[in-house]
Order: structure tokens, then sequence, then C-alpha cells
């Protein structure tokens, strides 16, 4: 039988298994790809400046998108606690994308000016002297540490390469912009930026 064939062979069954992905990522990428309006930033939609750019890293470097999505999906719970839902072209410059599926914590992608810098540096220094239930894990350290400056220009040369709209003046002030900040002024600068766009912000 085909059937028993295929579970016997570990080989065979691993090729089948990268022929059905590839064929399904296909399906589901290619028309987005040629799709203009999709790949379009939104309206209000501008490119990570130099310190925010670093906070985004310092956020995957963390881990923060292992418990927090960036993707409010179309249904009515989900708009009602989060706000209008996500638009392809509001992501049109991360890369990558931080869209999640977990949600430990709440969705992040309208949190850009809920809450003050201030706030956001409690938070992030001791979690639950404002939450009391959060099992959000503390980053003090972030307070501490300087941002690298020495890599903010070739980021932001080689996310031009990808097609975000860098002009020269702003690589070429990068490290002047990040220089002297800490971890913690740049991954607040970052969330201070989501979803700031969609609100007119």
């Amino acid at each position: 039988m085909p059937h028993e064939l295929i579970e016997k062979k570990a080989g065979l069954l691993g090729i089948l298994i990268a022929a059905v992905v590839s064929v399904g990522g296909l399906a589901e990428i290619v028309p987005l790809m040629a799709d203009r309006q999709a790949a379009a930033p939104a309206p209000g939609v501008r490119p990570y400046t130099a310190l925010q750019l670093e906070g985004r890293d310092i956020y995957i470097r963390e881990g923060c998108y292992v418990c927090h999505s960036q993707m409010i999906r179309p249904f009515r719970a989900e708009t009602e606690r989060y706000g209008a839902y996500s638009l392809a072209g509001e992501s049109v410059y991360d890369h990558p994308f931080q869209f999640g599926s977990k949600r430990t914590g709440p969705d992040l992608a309208r949190v850009g000016g809920r809450y003050t810098d201030e706030w956001h540096r409690v938070h992030l220094t001791n979690p639950r002297d404002l939450v009391p239930e959060s099992n959000m894990p503390a980053f003090p350290w972030l307070a501490e540490n300087l941002v690298d400056e020495t890599r903010t220009a070739l980021k932001m040369e080689r996310l031009r390469m990808v097609g975000v709209p860098y002009t020269d003046a702003e690589i070429a002030g990068a490290a002047e912009a990040v220089r002297g900040k800490t971890e913690m002024q740049a991954l607040i600068a970052y969330l201070q930026s989501l979803g700031r766009a969609n609100r007119g912000n």
C-alpha cells in the first residue's frame, strides 16, 4: 500500500512533507508579492528611527516576541480589546515580521502612546510594580547597558537594500542618534512607535 510505504520510508516522507509545505507556502506568499496594495506602506507608516530600530533588535534579542504578538486579527473580541485590526502595510518595513501567535502577554500592535515612557521604564524594570499578577520577567539590566552605536548605520544600510527607504543623511547620523542611549530607552522608543500611524499619531 502506498500509505504504508510512505510511513516506513523516513526519507521519502521528509521529501513529500517538504514538497507539500513548499507548494502551500508558494500558494500563500506569491499572490501577496504580486499585490501592490499589500506591499505598499499604510498611510503614515515610516521606517523606524535609529533608536527605534535598535530597540526592535533588543525586543527580539530578549525574546519579547515569544509572549507578545503584534497582529490584531479581524475578530470582534480582538478589535474591542486592542483596536483596529492589523493591515499588511503597517509591517512593510519590518524585517523580520513580529506577528507572532502566542499571547502570554497582551498584543502590542497598538501599544504606542497608550502609556508614558516612565510607565514602560517601571514596567520593564519590574512588571509586578504595576501589574501585580504579571508573570513577565524583569529586565533591569536594560537601564544599565548602552546601545552599541557601531553597527546601527550598517543595519540601516542593509535594510535599505531590501527596500526600507532610509536616506544617506539618516544613515550617516545613525551612530550619533543612539550614542549614550541605554537599551531601556531604545526599547521604549520602539514600543512607543507601535501602531501610532494607524491612529494618526
